[in-house]
């Protein structure tokens, strides 16, 4: 059993849809886990309140309060691969993630993170993800070290005052000249069923526009091809999505154009799609930061 040090935290909400208890919220809001499971998780006391007052089987439901709970599954799964911290000051650490590793705990995954192995290698337990990447994306990360400095750096994400650049590879037909070539694309992404996809919704107007990228192709070979990509928003599965939508889906990928059935990693086949460099003002110190990853993309 691989048991989370840190806690993970859940938010009751205002409106109460009939949950009596905290327990029958969490078996609701959870229901892909065995309602047994909450009841252990409570019993041994892995459930409280953020003061650290134990939850009970029988604690009232209590809007707008935050609940903390442990994670744990049976058997994590390890991922062989490194990462590296690139820069750290008093406020901020930048680290570079290798595909296939989480950035935080969820799913199968609950030490086996970016997040839990920077807090061990550095002992600093309040390192905190200010954004996240797909477990399959590869590349930059900034964490946050000082809370009373936090928000300042969550700013940068939530006021799209931090410029984002990617690298990916796609496939393309033999013979077709694209090098140079650029997209702008704005459109509408909403979820899609499995709720974990995302899809465009071609017939939302542009005033409820809500994903922006601009993509070019830097480089290619007669099969494949080397794009730069910079989102202006970041919706979840944007440049996934947005590259299939322009005819040349990321090399590797298992949800787009089309799902792929639930598989063991292949990590000799990584998603061709790396967060390459990071420019924003530093909020603090006013200065000019560039972080660019070591990772590279490799045309065949």
């Amino acid at each position: 059993m691989s048991i989370s040090k840190y806690p993970s935290k859940v938010n009751l909400p205002q409106e109460n849809f009939g949950w009596a208890t905290v327990f029958d919220f969490l078996t609701y809001k959870f229901s892909g886990i065995d309602k047994a499971i909450w009841q252990e998780r409570i019993i041994n006391g892995k459930v409280h309140w953020q003061d650290g007052t134990l939850i009970e089987l029988s604690t009232p439901y209590k809007a707008q309060a935050t609940v903390f709970y442990y994670r744990e599954v049976p058997e994590e799964l390890v991922i062989p691969f490194k990462h590296q911290i690139l820069y750290q000051n008093e406020h901020i650490l930048v680290a570079e993630k290798p595909h296939f590793l989480p950035v935080t705990p969820g799913g199968i995954y609950v030490n086996e993170c970016l997040q839990h192995r920077l807090r061990k290698e550095t002992g600093i337990n309040e390192l905190q993800a200010l954004h996240r990447l797909d477990r399959e994306t590869a590349g930059l990360v900034i964490f946050s070290k000082n809370p009373e400095t936090r928000s300042d750096y969550h700013a940068l994400f939530s006021d799209k005052t931090i410029s984002k650049t990617y690298n990916a590879i796609a496939r393309i037909t033999d013979g077709i000249q694209i090098k140079g070539k650029e997209w702008d694309l704005e459109n509408r992404m909403v979820k899609a069923d499995p709720s974990f996809l995302m899809k465009i919704d071609s017939k939302a107007e542009k005033e409820n526009f809500n994903a922006h990228s601009k993509i070019r192709c830097v480089k290619q070979t007669k099969q494949r091809a080397l794009f730069e990509l910079k989102p202006i928003t970041g919706k979840t599965h944007q440049l996934r999505l947005h590259m299939q939508f322009i005819g040349y889906p990321i090399l590797n990928d298992k949800f787009y154009p089309k799902l792929q059935p639930k598989t063991e990693d292949k990590f000799e086949q990584p998603l061709q799609l790396l967060a390459k460099e990071l420019k924003f003002i530093d909020p603090i110190t006013k200065v000019l930061r560039v972080f660019k990853s070591n990772l590279k993309l490799t045309l065949k």
